[in-house]
């Protein structure tokens, strides 16, 4: 070995030989340090500049760290290269966190040395370990440390730097419960039409051919293109072997336009897409971050949904090799080295038909639909409306120009109605109204009210009235408790509501909602969710406002659905799950659905039956408000119907309610509707739910919605409904 480089390794050899007089004492025994004359040793105040600069790396305090530096450092190197220096290195090791312990000291009347040990916590690499020296100088009193990148890393020294090359896995798939493909890596086409090409005589084989590759009825294909002026019109994207399968077709149709492109791929334009979400490119702004975490920077990584939850699993473990490399630009040696690890696969609980049938049958109306599996808390299908295409989020689908239109509108289609919406619930609250009248014991089954248009108890010149009035049909009459749940009766859960409230019971109500899981997460760990609210009431106002579902009451769809589910399996509230599990490409499971139960309602089996009968009664009874959406279903049903007024100019539609088949090839279901501003919810929401009870049984609709010429097809001239069904409508409305 030549001289030269012999020496500096003899120095540095004689310096840790000579700290064996000065090691650091633990801090317990460390004796108290006396302040000594120029030049003489001075331990403590070296350690603790050492100890500073350390903890500040720790911290990622670059600005306090450079502030540490001799002058002669600052002036050769600036602030911005200074930090530019430890955050490459950090991205580099994929830097997690870092220890630093001193091992010893030494200093002179000028000049001094500090040992410290660095462990390195990496995302990739393991755990690194490496001894270095900090070189320090005295200026103007104090110990300023002269820098170096081998401060850093001691293989950085001499001008070296650090080369990584990343092994990637490709990115898991997402499932439904079944094993049916949601999201996956995918080469795929994005389909259109340039309108001014297209030929009359080929448009029923162009519609034909669309509607197998796009999962979608050939009238919606249609009113995407019909009479528009635009250069080209995107229509959606399919498979790059399906389209292969009709290539001869596609291709001799005129003015149908297809573009291949490679991408994360969402099937029939998106299934579930606020469940799965959606994939980004990482921003400037997190670019650190997640290159610390082993990527290299040019991945799309999870930004919404089961994309952003599961993106540990869905990225699988990357491997990487370390190279140091010299200013010449050659390899000096393979500091580290780690193998890949393939991704994991979601597998959600949703039941991919049972979803997108789901989402066709709430087309064209805002609001959600959930379907739980009654007994287990199990998601079957989770609905918001509008949804949305995640496939535009794809840079390379020519069909992404859309994307703006998505995020503008002003019906904010990425928003998760069936988790985050609040509304107010209606007439369903009426449930838990009955449910807190029994327990209270000022009411029972046999409890009667004489429901007439008006309600005036409230005195002081006060009338409501009952929607009843409204509809311009007969009043109740004298109704028991359960019948008055039944035919909805306003006026009888009012009175409930003031004479609790009067009575010392002010918080009867509002209490009982809480039990029933209102007002709080329902403990989904996998999506967004907002609490709700369901307020303790200040005043008689209240009191009646609430017992009938309005006021400052708020739910999400996801908490209706999972309170219905308790009531039909006999008052168990388990916790909501989108996870079947999460498996490796050979299929062994880390994790596998299990329910969770998250308590029970706070009622007595007889409160519970009553409640249930009550429901039944809804559906079944000839006069029950949802008794002619449901004629003829063979699936026992318990539901409640509910009309919420809000501030638009139709009230949100509600149908809630649960199955009792009891069949063993299809466990029973908990399913709650909702659609916003579209009217009554014996009229809209309660065809709506039964459509999803026939798709679940049956595996397709049955019965046409009122509205509808054909399954999914609603007719330009389509007349208002009537308005004189019987509904429940909580409207408190002026006197006329």
């Amino acid at each position: 070995m030549p001289v030269k480089r012999l020496l500096p390794k003899l120095c540095l050899l004689l310096v840790f030989a000579l700290t064996a007089c000065v090691q650091i004492q633990p801090e317990a025994a460390r004796p108290t340090p006396t302040r000594p004359s120029t030049g003489s040793l001075d331990l403590p105040d070296v350690q603790a500049v050492a100890r500073g600069f350390l903890d500040a790396w720790k911290a990622d305090d670059y600005p306090r760290m450079y502030a540490a530096l001799t002058s002669v450092g600052q002036d050769a190197l600036s602030l911005e290269d200074f930090e530019a220096a430890y955050q490459r290195a950090a991205v580099d090791l994929t830097l997690q966190s870092l220890d630093a312990d001193l091992l010893s000291a030494l200093s002179h009347s000028q000049s001094a040395q500090v040992g410290y040990r660095v462990t390195y916590h990496t995302a990739l690499l393991g755990d690194l370990q490496r001894d270095i020296v900090m070189n320090l100088t005295l200026e103007n009193g104090a110990w300023r440390i002269q820098w170096e990148k081998g401060l850093i890393l001691p293989e950085l020294s001499g001008g070296n730097r650090l080369s990584v090359e990343y092994r990637i896995p490709a990115r898991g798939d997402i499932y439904d419960r079944r094993g049916k493909a949601l999201t996956a890596q995918a080469d795929a086409v994005a389909l259109g039409v340039e309108p001014a090409k297209l030929r009359g005589d080929q448009q029923e084989e162009l519609l034909s051919v669309l509607s197998s590759l796009l999962r979608r009825p050939p009238e919606v294909i249609r009113a995407l293109y019909s009479g528009s002026s635009a250069e080209y019109v995107a229509l959606g994207e399919a498979l790059s072997q399906d389209v292969n399968t009709q290539y001869e077709r596609l291709q001799a149709i005129s003015g149908l336009v297809m573009t291949p492109y490679r991408g994360r791929y969402y099937f029939d334009g998106g299934v579930a897409p606020h469940v799965t979400g959606y994939v980004l490119s990482i921003s400037p702004e997190e670019l650190e971050e997640y290159q610390r975490r082993g990527y290299s920077g040019d991945e799309k990584v999870g930004a919404a949904g089961l994309e952003k939850w599961g993106e540990a699993d869905l990225t699988g473990k990357r491997g990487a090799s370390v190279y140091v490399v010299s200013p010449e630009n050659k390899i000096v040696t393979r500091m580290a080295e780690t193998n890949a690890q393939p991704a994991q696969f979601l597998y959600t609980t949703l039941e991919k038909d049972l979803q997108t049938q789901a989402q066709q049958a709430l087309d064209g109306f805002t609001g959600a639909i959930v379907v739980l599996e009654r007994d287990t808390g199990r998601i079957l299908a989770l609905v918001s409306s509008p949804g949305y295409d995640p496939n535009l989020f794809e840079p390379t689908n020519r069909n992404s120009f859309e994307l703006g239109a998505v995020l503008n509108n002003a019906g904010q289609p990425l928003l998760n109605r069936a988790t985050q919406g609040v509304y107010p619930l209606g007439s369903v609250s009426k449930i838990i109204t009955m449910a807190a009248a029994l327990e209270s014991g000022d009411f029972s089954t046999a409890s009667t009210y004489n429901c007439g248009y008006e309600f005036t108890e409230l005195g002081d010149g006060q009338v409501l009235y009952d929607w009843t009035y409204a509809s311009g049909i007969m009043p109740s009459g004298l109704l028991t408790l359960p019948e008055g749940l039944m035919l909805s009766c306003n006026p009888w859960f009012w009175h409930i509501g003031l004479e609790l409230f009067q009575n010392g019971k002010t918080t009867a109500v509002s209490e009982m909602a809480r039990g029933f899981g209102l007002g709080s997460p329902t403990g989904i760990e996998q999506l967004p969710e907002s609490s709700g609210s369901f307020p303790d009431p200040e005043n008689v106002g209240d009191a009646v406002q609430e017992a009938i579902g309005q006021g400052s009451m708020l739910v999400t769809p996801l908490q209706v659905a999972t309170f219905v589910a308790a009531v039909g399996n006999g008052g168990t509230l388990y916790q909501p799950q989108i996870i079947e599990k999460v498996a490796s490409p050979d299929g062994d499971p880390t994790y596998a659905f299990e329910p969770i139960v998250k308590g029970r309602l706070p009622v007595s089996a007889a409160t519970l039956l009553a409640v249930q009968d009550a429901m039944r009664s809804v559906v079944e009874d000839r006069r029950g408000t949802a008794r002619n959406t449901f004629t003829g279903l063979q699936i026992p049903v318990y539901g409640k119907t509910g009309t919420a007024q809000n501030a638009g100019d139709l009230p949100h539609a509600w149908f809630a309610g649960y199955t009792d088949a009891a069949r063993p090839d299809r466990p029973d279901i908990a399913i709650a509707v909702l659609a916003e501003n579209a009217g009554e919810g014996s009229m809209i929401a309660a065809p709506i739910f039964r459509r999803v009870v026939e798709i679940y049984f049956s595996g397709k609709p049955v019965k046409l919605y009122p509205w509808e010429s054909s399954f999914y097809v609603v007719p330009d001239d389509q007349p208002e409904l009537s308005p004189n069904l019987p509904t429940a409508n909580p409207a408190i409305a002026p006197a006329p």
